[in-house]
């Protein structure tokens, strides 16, 4: 057995040094990091994860780990600018890993779930306003008593519900589907079986107490046109019955062929759909009227018209336009993926969010305080009433409520919170104060999480890491390479001399280069330049910025001059619109030099600041090897490809 131990460690120890691709000085880069950067970096990868294309992206990566290594050397890192740009990139993703991901695919599955069904629900309402519930509770009491010794739930909506619609509808509000309700009113419906009533509810502004009367498959959504006929104030029964009689006219007209769309334009009292011939915002259940729904949902087909019905509004004549039936097909990803937008819009995502704070607690290692929990709440109910706060051994401003590793939470914090909520009664109305203590833990959590996000999150801390070290590496190339190379007259004009054979004009020619906004600009500037070649700088501050000309040496190569034609002193090309940028070019060609010749500096010193740069750079890699040794594992980088 302890033979076997041995091998086990000598083999996980010997696996896991294996996994080193290299080193440079103490630094140490497995395989995975390498990877991990290959595969995003890499665009020629495809299908040729290649010993030549690992071997070449090594070299470059090892440069920048040096670099990068030599700017944390520097403290770069602790720059104002870079600690700034740092924060704000933080911030700017920070938002996108504040998501519980498994609990915002449990609120997506059980969304799809709903959304195949409807319900018809009945509803018992009763308000209440403020903390004072208690008149609230006695009479929803008093129905769902009733309700329990089997009087007839629509007979007990009557007598209690405060709903203003009760005594004309009992109660009854149609058909709902997911997101139709607030969430915990949703789920209350979704959870109370068919027939039944639900157990008695306190939303944060009511009592609810539902009834399930009917289970039917999702209707799905619906598009359509209305003419409506709106009864004006105070209609009485004769206008009602004249309504009554157009609205029979028009169905007879659009029975013999009449346009929909004209007769909503002519007839329609619709303000908002008449103009467009009737046409109606797509909707689903829940949306409008009850029977308004039931009589547009009842057309068979696409084109079906319907009677003239009556509704508070006035008579409606509807035209189905096209029924869109509900996802039920778990492998569609893009409808899942607009449900899943759909959740996190939604109330309900504040689910996930209290499951991220619970998962957050777990993990972060959350510590309760020790203190008396009714000293608390006298303490704490002071922030709401602007009294001095109760001062105690027991328990006064510095008392730990709880902790985590990096931050201790007080009293006095606490009651910060407090005062900050105070004036807001959608987040405290209803609530007793252990309930808000329980918020703010939430609370502190989530905000905890977000501030230590790195320890929680490998692919944040990646993303992070990678944004900081490409600051750094362009941070200490300007310092070392770029600004060096610029600013270094003597070593430039020295370095050139020393490479004067590098730098050669193939065949070439001075010219004036026009360069266009537009196909217009460009013909008018060609036909005013030939007129008068001399002045053409009068032509471009004339143009308002849509022609630009400038005058130099160029290889013939980079001119816009079209295939066969023969570059000669005085050619004028027909303007040339590129198709990278659709810019118009032109040139005119005023010198020839066909026979390749040497560049003096001032027409070689962007090719030589280049190249000296090149040149700096790569001594300054030399000295870097030299501090930090790179050793790579040859065993492992074939492992890349292999």
């Amino acid at each position: 057995m302890k033979q076997l131990l041995t091998a086990f460690i000598l083999f996980f120890f010997t696996t896991a040094h294996a996994q080193t691709l290299f080193t440079y000085g103490k630094n140490i880069v497995s395989k995975a990091e390498f990877l991990r950067a290959f595969n995003k970096n890499n665009t020629n990868i495809g299908n040729n994860q290649s010993e030549k294309a690992c071997r070449e992206y090594l070299d470059l990566y090892t440069r920048f780990k040096l670099k990068v290594q030599a700017a944390y050397d520097a403290k770069l890192d602790t720059l104002a600018t870079q600690k700034a740009e740092m924060q704000n990139f933080r911030g700017q993703i920070a938002e996108g890993f504040m998501n519980d991901e498994s609990s915002i695919q449990l609120l997506v599955d059980e969304a799809f779930k709903r959304s195949q069904q409807d319900l018809r629900i009945s509803h018992i309402y009763i308000p209440f306003t403020g903390p004072d519930t208690a008149a609230a509770f006695k009479r929803v009491n008093e129905a769902y008593t009733k309700l329990q010794a089997g009087v007839d739930f629509a007979a007990i909506a009557q007598t209690y519900s405060q709903d203003p619609s009760v005594h004309s509808n009992q109660g009854d509000l149609g058909y709902i589907t997911v997101f139709i309700l607030p969430y915990e009113l949703e789920s209350l419906a979704y959870s109370t079986p068919l027939g039944k009533y639900s157990k008695i509810y306190k939303s944060k502004s009511a009592y609810h107490i539902f009834k399930t009367t009917n289970i039917r498959s999702a209707a799905g959504r619906m598009r359509a046109a209305q003419i409506l006929l709106a009864f004006p104030p105070g209609a009485d029964d004769s206008e009602k019955a004249r309504l009554k009689s157009l609205a029979d006219s028009i169905y007879n007209a659009l029975q013999k062929g009449s346009s929909f769309r004209d007769m909503a334009a002519k007839y329609s009292n619709d303000n908002i759909t008449y103009q467009a011939g009737g046409l109606m915002p797509e909707f689903g259940v829940g949306r409008f009227d009850g029977d308004f729904e039931n009589t547009v949902f009842a057309l068979k087909k696409d084109g079906d018209i319907s009677w003239p019905f009556y509704s508070k509004y006035g008579y409606h004549i509807v035209q189905r336009i096209e029924r869109i039936p509900v996802n039920a097909d778990k492998a569609n990803t893009t409808a899942l993926g607009l449900l899943k937008q759909k959740v996190q819009a939604d109330n309900r995502i504040q689910v996930s969010k209290l499951a991220l704070a619970q998962k957050v607690m777990r993990m972060a290692g959350y510590k309760k305080g020790i203190f008396d929990e009714k000293l608390i709440w006298i303490y704490a109910d002071s922030a709401f009433t602007d009294r001095n706060l109760p001062q105690a051994p027991a328990l006064n401003d510095n008392t730990i409520l709880f902790s985590y590793p990096k931050q201790k939470v007080k009293a006095i914090d606490f009651v910060k919170y407090l005062q900050s909520i105070r004036n807001a009664p959608a987040i405290t109305n209803g609530k007793l104060m252990p309930q808000l203590f329980q918020q703010y833990v939430e609370a502190v959590a989530i905000e905890y999480y977000r501030n230590h996000l790195e320890a929680f999150n490998k692919e944040f801390a990646a993303q992070l890491k990678e944004f900081k070290d490409g600051n750094l590496l362009f941070e200490i190339m300007q310092r070392r390479v770029w600004d060096k190379a610029a600013a270094d007259s003597t070593g430039l004009k020295n370095y050139y001399k020393s490479n004067k054979n590098k730098y050669w004009w193939e065949a070439s020619a001075d010219v004036i280069l026009f360069t266009c906004s537009d196909s217009i600009s460009a013909a008018k500037a060609s036909a005013a330049f030939e007129k008068n070649k001399k002045d053409w700088r009068t032509l471009v501050q004339n143009a308002d910025g849509t022609v630009q000309a400038d005058s130099g040496r160029f290889e013939l190569t980079q001119l816009p001059v079209l295939p066969g034609k023969k570059v000669e002193p005085g050619l004028l090309t027909t303007p040339f619109k590129t198709s990278t940028d659709n810019i118009n070019s032109f040139v005119y060609i005023i010198n020839v030099y066909n026979e390749k010749s040497p560049r003096n500096f001032d027409d070689a010193k962007g090719f030589v600041i280049n190249d000296y740069q090149t040149f700096l750079e790569n001594k300054w890699i030399e000295s870097l090897k030299k501090k930090y040794p790179l050793k790579v594992n040859e065993a492992v980088l074939q492992s890349c490809w292999k």
